[in-house]
């Protein structure tokens, strides 16, 4: 038995080496697939950590500029207000 593979191996050594060859292309390409989605799982998990803290910091800028324009709305309101009673009563018109 041992005899007939060794000389099967002989007279097909080519098929062998294509064969093995196969093989550690196989084991490269399936390294190289598994280190890329290390790497892009690592960028992945960079780019949320970073995001999460941008968009934490955006919307605190944001909520200041609403509490900034709601202020300055009442005090357009008042304003307002202030500037019709005081056309009113120069008018002497009753609202």
């Amino acid at each position: 038995m041992v005899e007939e593979v060794r000389s099967w191996i002989k007279e097909n050594h080519t098929l062998v080496y294509f064969l093995i060859a196969q093989f550690i292309a196989a084991g490269a390409l399936a390294a190289s697939g598994l280190a890329y989605a290390v790497k892009l799982e690592t960028r992945v998990h960079t780019m949320e950590t970073r995001g999460a803290e941008y968009t934490v910091a955006r919307m605190e800028e944001m909520k200041l500029r609403i509490a900034k324009l709601e202020q300055d709305i009442q005090t357009n309101e008042r304003s307002i207000v202030r500037i019709v009673d005081i056309m009113t009563k120069r008018l002497n018109i009753n609202p």
